[in-house]
């Protein structure tokens, strides 16, 4: 018996973008708050200052790169990087009433689509100026 063809699932639109300042919610940096600077995948969200980790690195020699150009030598020691949280363990904040709140999703007037607080209403997207 033949299998009926299935349709791919619909991707999920984030609820997170970078420069959104979100609320930590688990993890060792529980109750902080921090902006994001990238999503990494749909489900991982780097923060500034949230979650770090130190990476021991040794010094490297300089060596010269395809072109022929000579880099510096990179200095050897412990360096504190931001590693990435799963989306599902921060909350958005919203700038108007300053609360972790939830998203809702609702079109506007022209059409696209903009994200709401639900506690006071205001839109989370922010709005570009489009000036000539």
């Amino acid at each position: 018996m033949a299998r009926r063809p299935v349709a791919p699932r619909a991707t999920h639109v984030p609820d997170l973008r970078k420069g959104d300042q979100v609320l930590v919610l688990t993890g060792k940096d529980a109750g902080k708050r921090g902006t994001v600077e990238r999503m990494d995948k749909p489900d991982r969200v780097l923060i500034d200052g949230i979650n770090v980790a130190k990476r021991h690195t040794k010094a490297q020699p300089p060596r010269p790169d395809r072109a022929g150009r000579m880099p510096k030598a990179q200095q050897g020691g412990i360096l504190e990087i931001a590693r990435p949280v799963n989306a599902s363990n921060v909350m958005i904040v919203c700038r108007a009433c300053d609360t972790p709140t939830r998203v809702r999703h609702q079109k506007a007037a022209d059409g696209r689509s903009v994200r709401i607080c639900r506690h006071c209403g205001e839109t989370l997207t922010r709005v570009e100026n489009t000036q000539s």
